[in-house]
C-alpha cells in the first residue's frame, strides 16, 4: 500500500495495515509528518520502486482530485481510494482530472478524533466503525475488492452509498454539528473566569468537536456547502422561534406566558424525540458475511467448526439453497472480519460481504 497524507486518518490506516504485515509506503508534503508516522511503525517513508496494490489519498476534500491525478500520472498504484468526509465534489474533481477513472473508488471512514496529526493516530481507530464506499459506474471490480480488503484490515464495516446520499447524511450528522459546536465554543471567548468555574460536562460534550483543524474544516464545509445550507437554515428557523419566545417570556407578566412556554417545550420535546431515534441506531460492531458451499457430506459441519473458532455459533447461521449450492449467512465481529475472510478463503470457500453481493477480494493485497 501507499498512504498519501500522514495525518490522523492516513497514519491510522497505515498503522492498521502494517500490523497485518502489509508493506506501507508513506508520502506527505511535510517530510516531518511522514517521518513521525514511520517512527510510530506505520511504514517506510518515500515512494515505492513500482506500483503498489492500493494507494489511500488522505488529504482534504478540495485537494483529492489534484493529488490523485498527480499520483496516478507517476504510476503510484493499481487502485486508488480516498478518505475525505465529502464525496460528491471530490468525486467530480477526480473524474475530471484522472486519466483512468476505473482505478478509483471513493471512501469515507466514519471515525476520527478531536486531535490532528500523526501522533493522534491509532491502529484501532476504525474497529467496528462504518466505512462508506462510493463507487462510480467506471469503478473496476478489482479496485472495489482491494478497498474492501483494506477496510477488513482496519476492522471496519463497509457500506455502499451514492455520493450525494452520503453528503446529505453527513451534512446532518457531522458537518452541521461541527458548526453548532464551533458557534457555542466561540461564545466562550467572552466568558468570565467565574463562568468557567461552573462549566460542566454538558458544555464539554457540546463543544468537544470544535477543536478540529480549522483549515481542514473550512475545506470540508465549503465542499459540502449545498446540503449543509439546508440543515443550517432549518436550525436557524428553530432558533429564531425559540429566541422570539424567550424574548417574550423575559418580559411577560406572570400567567401570560403559556403560548411562548409551549413553543420552547415543543423544541425540547422534538429534541428528546430526535435523540431517541439516534439511540436506536443499528450497532456498528459487526459485518454480515456470506459463504458458498458445494453440496458435499461434512462440508457444512467443517464450516461451522471454523466459524465457532471466531465466535460464530450455529444459532447465528442462516442457510439457503440454490440448486446444488448452499449459501450460509452470519454476522461476524468487525475486528474478526478480515482474519475470518482470509481463513475461509484459505479453506477453499468463496466468502464475501452479504450486503454488498461481491467477492471479498481477500488476498488482493501482497
Amino acid at each position: 500500500m501507499a498512504v498519501v497524507g500522514t495525518g490522523l486518518i492516513g497514519t491510522s490506516v497505515a498503522l492498521a495495515a502494517s500490523r497485518h504485515g502489509v508493506a506501507v509506503h508513506l508520502l506527505d508534503r511535510d517530510p516531518a509528518a511522514a517521518r513521525t508516522a514511520a517512527a510510530l511503525g506505520a511504514g517506510t517513508v518515500g515512494a515505492p520502486d513500482g506500483a503498489v496494490d492500493l494507494a489511500v489519498i488522505a488529504v482534504p476534500p478540495g485537494t483529492v482530485g489534484a493529488v490523485l491525478a498527480e499520483q496516478q500520472l507517476r504510476g503510484l498504484a493499481r487502485a486508488y481510494t480516498d478518505v475525505a468526509s465529502v464525496k460528491s465534489a471530490p468525486g467530480r474533481d477526480v473524474l475530471g482530472a484522472i486519466a483512468d477513472p476505473a482505478t478509483f473508488i471513493g471512501g469515507h471512514p466514519l471515525a476520527g478524533r478531536e486531535k490532528a496529526g500523526p501522533l493522534a493516530a491509532r491502529a484501532d481507530l476504525f474497529e467496528g466503525r462504518t466505512w462508506v464506499l462510493t463507487p462510480t459506474a467506471a469503478t473496476a471490480r478489482p479496485v472495489l475488492n482491494r478497498a474492501l480488503e483494506m477496510i477488513c484490515l482496519c476492522g471496519a464495516v463497509p457500506v455502499m452509498m451514492d455520493s450525494q446520499a452520503h453528503d446529505d447524511a453527513v451534512a446532518l450528522t457531522s458537518h452541521a454539528p461541527h458548526v453548532v459546536a464551533s458557534l457555542m465554543a466561540a461564545r466562550l471567548r467572552g466568558g468570565s473566569e467565574e463562568a468557567f468555574r461552573l462549566a460542566g460536562q454538558g458544555l464539554r460534550d457540546t463543544t468537544r468537536v470544535a477543536g478540529g483543524d480549522p483549515r481542514l474544516w473550512t475545506d470540508i464545509l465549503r465542499s459540502n456547502s449545498g446540503p449543509l445550507v439546508g440543515v443550517l437554515r432549518d436550525l436557524h428557523e428553530d432558533l429564531s422561534l425559540v429566541l422570539a419566545a424567550l424574548d417574550v417570556l423575559s418580559r411577560a407578566e406572570p400567567g401570560r406566558e403559556s403560548l411562548e412556554s409551549g413553543r420552547v417545550r415543543d423544541l425540547l420535546d422534538r429534541g428528546v424525540e430526535g435523540l431517541g431515534l439516534l439511540s436506536r441506531e443499528q450497532p456498528r460492531g459487526g459485518a454480515r458475511l456470506r459463504v458458498a458451499l458445494e453440496e458435499a457430506p461434512g462440508e457444512l459441519a467443517r464450516l461451522l467448526a471454523v466459524l465457532e473458532e471466531s465466535g460464530v455459533t450455529a444459532d447465528d447461521v442462516s442457510p439457503s439453497w440454490e440448486r446444488d449450492t448452499l449459501s450460509v449467512e452470519f454476522t461476524a465481529a468487525a475486528t474478526a472480519t478480515g482474519p475470518l475472510l482470509r481463513r475461509l478463503e484459505a479453506e477453499g470457500w468463496s466468502a464475501g460481504y452479504a450486503d454488498l453481493g461481491v467477492d471479498s477480494g481477500v488476498g488482493a493485497l501482497n
